[in-house]
Order: structure tokens, then C-alpha cells, then sequence
């Protein structure tokens, strides 16, 4: 029961709605609500009072009716026989018209905060409230594509695009929020904090947009430096500036492009057969995933075999201590810590890996 409770207060939407109040509180005049209360007892208190000398035998007794009475007349819950002269019934009416105005107060103030709650929402100027998301940093070709590659995963993961645009310029199933990548208080929002990893993608082919991503690399890592942050670069002599920023893992799509440009020139179909194993084919899925304990000691062609009889895949790579190993040795023994790259039709009982160091 207590773990049902625990779901339901810690979900995404309660989250957002606790950072609107918090962010809503912290602009409210405290001195004003102070003096409506203060204002609210003065009242109470002098119609409770005037009650007791004009409409009871004035005891103690009477004296802490006379309170009940006035403040549940104010909630419209009042005893109507309480009172049987003509100032009772005045005080009466005054204080359920009062009540009438208290109620009428506290309805606007909800009706005005679910309001500025969609209309901030709708605006990209709320809080994501995720957990163990993934943050899009900026918005262009690749951002737009790699959305639809993510939301696509069969692991599930939300997704939360942060932009300096007036609408969302991906789907509604992107949580969107509207700042500056490099701001804190904006990455904040997007919840970079409780993030699994964060892609930053430059907002044009610039180097200027390189300084950007660096700038926003460096905000993330003061703020969430556990969180793996990867980067689109422009021009690969800036590869450097971002290795000394911590970024963990760095794409340059230009080279990376050329390579393939280069290595499909001499070997006709390679660019299509590499596109189908990074986009997903029919059966052909990119999994970088953990190595299950039976699978300690096996030698290459052992864990091949295995992998294709019990999961279906096929081995791509060996990952140990940051070095990938693509082909390795017939005598290469696998060991505790290292991690397979397979091609897969789904994860199946395979378990994704959940860490933060790159492939090399």
C-alpha cells in the first residue's frame, strides 16, 4: 500500500504541478495574506463577541458557542437557531455574505493557477518532473531524427527536447521546454538533475554553435556531472576544447559521413547495409548491452554461437576498460566488467547497459 502512495506522489505530473505552486508561492505578497487573515479574525472575533452579549446569557459557555457559531456561519455550515433576535440575524447575513466572498476568493485563486498551469505548459515554460529521461538539447536535422529513433526504443525512455522556440518543433510525445541549453535554471526545468543522459545538437553548422554546446556541456556537468552527455561537433579541430569540457561521448557527423562516403565508394552497397543497422532494419537493432554472468570465460566464437542461440543476435563488438574490440584474437576470453554490441531483433532477455563510460 505504502509503495502505491509512493508511485503516485513522486509521478511526473504531481512533480510539475509542485515546482507551478512553489514557483507561484514565491511571488505571492505573504504580508497581504497575513493581513487577510488578521482581518478575518477581527471580524470573527467581534461577531462572535456581539453574539454573546446581545443573543446569549452571557456564561463562558455561550462565549465559545458564539465563536463555533460565527465561524462555521462563514463556512455556511451555522446553526440557525443559534441566534433569535434582530442583530443575530444581521451578523448572520453579514457573515455568510463574507463566507460567500472567502469561497469566491479561493475559487479564482484555483481556477486562475489551473489556467497559468496550461497555459505555461502549452508554453514551454513549465518543469518536466521525469526521472531517468533523456535530455535533447537544441533543435535541428539530427535532433529531429534521433527523437524519432528514440521514441521508437523499446525501452521506453521520455524524452525531453529544451529549445528557445515559441511552440514545440517535435511531437507531442516530447516533453518541451522552452530556455536557453545553456542556462541552469533551464536545465533545471528539463530536469538534467535526475536525467540518464543528455544529447546536445548544434543549432547550425558554425563554429559558433561548437562555443554553444561546449558552454552547454559545461553547464550540465556543473549541475549533473554523473549524467552522460553527447554531443553533435561541426568542425572535428574542436573535438579537443570538448574532451577538456568531460563530454563523454562526441559525434562528428561530417567525418563520420565522409568515412562512409569513402568506404562505399570502393565497396558498392556498404552505406546501405550501414544505415540498416543503425536505423533499425527488419531484425537489425544496435543494443550495447551488459555480459551475463554465465557468459564469463567463454572465447569469442563460444559467445557468438551463444548469443545467436539463446538471443537470437549477433555479435559486433567487445567493449573492455574503454577499448572496443571489433575483432578480436580467437584466444580472447571474456571477463567480468566487459559489455557486448550486438545486433538484435529486440533486447529480449539481454539488459541494456546503464553506464556512463563510452566505447572508444
Amino acid at each position: 500500500m505504502f509503495g502505491r502512495f509512493k508511485v503516485l506522489f513522486d509521478s511526473p505530473f504531481l512533480r510539475r504541478v509542485s515546482w507551478h505552486v512553489k514557483r507561484v508561492g514565491e511571488k505571492i505578497d505573504r504580508r497581504f495574506f497575513t493581513s487577510l487573515l488578521l482581518g478575518l479574525a477581527l471580524v470573527l472575533g467581534a461577531a462572535a463577541v456581539l453574539i454573546w452579549l446581545t443573543e446569549t446569557d452571557g456564561s463562558l459557555e455561550q462565549l465559545g458557542r458564539s465563536f463555533y457559531w460565527a465561524g462555521a456561519t462563514v463556512l455556511g455550515l451555522g446553526e440557525g437557531g443559534f441566534v433569535a433576535g434582530p442583530v443575530g440575524w444581521v451578523v448572520g447575513w453579514v457573515l455568510g455574505l463574507f463566507g460567500v466572498a472567502i469561497v469566491a476568493t479561493i475559487t479564482g485563486a484555483l481556477v486562475g493557477f489551473v489556467i497559468d498551469f496550461l497555459l505555461k505548459e502549452g508554453q514551454g515554460m513549465g518543469a518536466a518532473g521525469y526521472r531517468d529521461h533523456i535530455v535533447v538539447c537544441g533543435w535541428n536535422a539530427t535532433a529531429r531524427d534521433l527523437i524519432g529513433e528514440l521514441a521508437k526504443d523499446e525501452y521506453g525512455t521520455k524524452i525531453v527536447l529544451l529549445h528557445n522556440s515559441e511552440r514545440n518543433p517535435a511531437d507531442d510525445s516530447v516533453y518541451f521546454v522552452r530556455g536557453d541549453t545553456t542556462n541552469e535554471g533551464d536545465l533545471k526545468r528539463a530536469g538534467i538533475e535526475n536525467a540518464v543522459s543528455a544529447i546536445i545538437c548544434p543549432a547550425d553548422g558554425s563554429n559558433e554553435a561548437d562555443m554553444s554546446s561546449i558552454l552547454t556541456v559545461l553547464a550540465i556537468e556543473s549541475l549533473a556531472p554523473d549524467v552522460r552527455t553527447v554531443v553533435e561537433v561541426n568542425n572535428p579541430d574542436h573535438v579537443p576544447h570538448f574532451k577538456r569540457a568531460e563530454v563523454d561521448e562526441v559525434m562528428v557527423t561530417s567525418k563520420l559521413a565522409s568515412h562512409l562516403l569513402a568506404r562505399t565508394a570502393m565497396y558498392p552497397g556498404l552505406s546501405q547495409l550501414v544505415v540498416d543497422l543503425v536505423s533499425g532494419g527488419v531484425g537489425s537493432e544496435l543494443y550495447r548491452v551488459a555480459l551475463p554472468d554465465d557468459y564469463v570465460g567463454l572465447s569469442i566464437d563460444d559467445l557468438a554461437s551463444k548469443l545467436r542461440r539463446d538471443h537470437q543476435a549477433t555479435l559486433l563488438a567487445v567493449a573492455r576498460d574503454g577499448t572496443t574490440h571489433t575483432n578480436p584474437d580467437v584466444d580472447f576470453r571474456l571477463q567480468i566488467d566487459d559489455d557486448l554490441v550486438v545486433v538484435a531483433e529486440s533486447l529480449g532477455d539481454l539488459q541494456p547497459l546503464r553506464e556512463s563510460s563510452a566505447l572508444a
